[in-house]
């Protein structure tokens, strides 16, 4: 595959792309210069936060950055992007065996090529990114959540492996931040959740456990006809309210890092406690309006984060 294929396939949605890798034998190995050009193009052509993350980050990391945000993006585009729960599983077993075989030695998809360099200079275990593959498929079989623990397990699995990535990469992956990177993780898994409560119901999905909703009294049947009922406000400020603890147990972590990626994980738990503050401002009516974080949030957000590393770096 030419660098100019691979320059035009960057800029169209991966799904498409599926067909000129699927069976793997397909296509030849790019080169390593190709492979993170694609990564590259494919993380600044589509991701929504990445941008202004990857500016606060050394420069020297940026391309490990854009190779781990690809093989994401793969990931989840097969999960979500085929409209076919069966066929998602085959892609997403055949994107699972394509990590094996890189972890192995064997890389043939640009996005693996480009990313074993970073695999092997951070000694990336491959449960993390292989955890990520088995919450994407668990999304095509489990369309509602019975208990807590059920859906803490699934952060554990689509979320917490994202900033363990982050700190192996940064090479701060102690056992104690991992610990104070999951709570971060999950606690802005479950404030996606909660902003996008009437979005889910739409395709299907039910992330509130069935446990919390006996507990304050609202049906199924209340969900799916988006009635906002007094126990789904209780419902939703009690949820709200375990989020936030999750973010306040993590913060310790800014703490313990170096220079700008203070501000990094700053910015993200943030950005998660602002959705928290949007769903509160709003009455926690999440079935009615979706909350937002605006662009002017976003950028108050991040002279807050800087603000606060200089207040740190001054202090001691």
């Amino acid at each position: 595959m030419s660098a100019f294929d691979l320059e035009l396939a960057a800029l169209t949605p991966v799904v498409r792309q599926v067909p000129d890798w699927f069976p793997p034998s397909s296509r030849v190995m790019p080169s390593l210069a190709d492979a993170q050009r694609y990564c590259r193009r494919l993380a600044t052509g589509h991701y929504e936060n990445f941008p202004l993350v990857s500016l606060l980050l050394p420069r020297n990391l940026h391309q490990h950055f854009f190779n781990v945000y690809a093989f994401c993006r793969w990931a989840d585009d097969l999960g979500d992007e085929t409209g076919d729960p069966a066929r998602s599983l085959e892609l997403l077993g055949w994107w699972r065996k394509e990590l094996e075989d890189c972890y192995a030695g064997e890389c043939r998809h640009p996005v693996f090529v480009a990313l074993k360099p970073t695999m092997d200079e951070f000694n990336l275990p491959i449960n993390l990114f292989a955890d990520l593959i088995s919450a994407f498929e668990q999304d095509q079989t489990l369309r509602e959540y019975q208990t807590e623990e059920q859906l803490l397990d699934y952060c554990t699995r689509s979320a917490n492996p994202v900033g363990r990535i982050v700190l192996q990469l940064c090479r701060q992956a102690t056992p104690r931040n991992c610990e104070w990177s999951d709570a971060i993780c999950t606690g802005l898994q479950l404030a996606n959740f909660w902003q996008d409560v009437a979005r889910d119901l739409d395709i299907g999905r039910i992330y509130l456990p069935a446990e919390h909703r006996d507990s304050f009294q609202v049906s199924r049947d209340d969900l799916l006809a988006r009635r906002t009922t007094s126990g789904f406000i209780e419902l939703m400020t009690f949820e709200v309210a375990r989020s936030r603890d999750l973010f306040h147990r993590g913060l310790p972590l800014i703490e313990h890092l170096p220079g700008r990626l203070q501000i990094d994980i700053d910015l993200f738990a943030r950005g998660g406690l602002c959705i928290l503050d949007r769903i509160e401002r709003i009455g926690y009516r999440v079935l009615e309006r979706r909350p937002v974080v605006t662009k002017r949030d976003a950028f108050v957000l991040l002279m807050k984060s800087i603000g606060s590393a200089l207040v740190r770096r001054f202090r001691f």
